[in-house]
């Protein structure tokens, strides 16, 4: 247990110190900018065109915010936040299949890495900061999408809960948080920089040191990570050429076409991509979703 909360945080140091620029503005990887208030009523770069436009003040979600937070310079430091502490293994399932035109995603929603300890407990010191009462539950997950997706006319906005589906075996939500603030700045996630809502769903709202990103994609560009609910590829930090994108690199909904490995060919295609910057996945779907 204590090899694996090594790793994880040893996984997370790393991350930070690999990454020398993660803005246009040259910020530093431990000096973030803050997503707080960038939510749209339309497809907007660096934005979440969100299907909900009203958030609750006192909704759910981090009750205080610590060292790593600075609101008067609009940043966060992810490697000062504390994570949830535990090791706790899951009975994982997963199967991908493709069945005429469709990829059909079971799954019981549970990773295939260990979490922390769900609810938090009081001697954990991220209960001073977020006090998440839920427990990690198994889930049905069953999802048929297109095999090979196609941009819409036009984006669509995201919802709150699932908007992608990791191969990891959890769900991907947008970077927002039950109050509609930038959920990895405000709430305490575990090592895997994931955590589980009042269903129980866990799930990551930006990358994780716990998905499998060899960079083994065409000229080093990233290996894919999950899927999209409407059906595009989700891929990891890296870019053709081994470069880690930006948002600016990105298009509104945090996407762009290039060149891929797909189900076992390269093909040039549209696809996402996780980056360390605000709003860290989908900023809205470019294609038709399917559930």
């Amino acid at each position: 247990m204590l090899e694996e909360h090594f790793r994880l945080q040893a996984a997370r140091f790393a991350r930070v110190a690999s990454v020398l620029t993660l803005s246009a503005s040259g910020a530093m990887a431990h000096d973030l900018p803050l997503g707080d208030g960038k939510i749209s009523s339309s497809p907007k770069q660096g934005y979440v065109y969100s299907c909900q436009s009203r958030f609750p003040a006192n909704g759910v979600g981090a009750h205080a915010s610590g060292a790593w937070l600075d609101e008067a310079s609009g940043t966060w430091d992810p490697d000062l936040k504390p994570i949830v502490d535990g090791t706790v293994k899951w009975p994982s399932e997963i199967s991908l299949t493709i069945e005429g035109n469709k990829r059909v995603v079971r799954a019981n929603g549970l990773p295939d890495h260990t979490t922390g300890t769900f609810p938090v407990s009081r001697t954990d010191d991220a209960y001073q900061y977020d006090r998440n009462p839920n427990a990690i539950a198994a889930q049905s997950v069953l999802l048929r999408l297109d095999v090979t997706p196609s941009l819409a006319s036009s984006p669509s906005c995201v919802s709150m809960g699932m908007i992608g589906f990791a191969l990891s075996g959890a769900a991907i939500y947008n970077a927002l948080d039950a109050k509609g603030d930038d959920a990895p700045a405000h709430e305490i996630q575990d090592g895997c920089n994931g955590h589980p809502e009042r269903q129980g769903e866990y799930h990551y709202h930006n990358y994780s040191d716990c998905f499998v990103d060899t960079a083994s994609g065409p000229n080093r560009h990233s290996d894919l990570i999950g899927y999209a609910l409407d059906g595009f590829g989700i891929f990891g930090l890296y870019d053709a050429g081994g470069d880690i994108l930006t948002t600016s690199d990105l298009d509104a909904c945090h996407g762009h076409t290039g060149p891929v490995e797909w189900d076992g060919e390269v093909v040039e295609m549209y696809h996402y991509h996780f980056t360390q910057d605000y709003p860290y996945t989908l900023g809205c779907f470019a294609g038709k979703v399917s559930r």
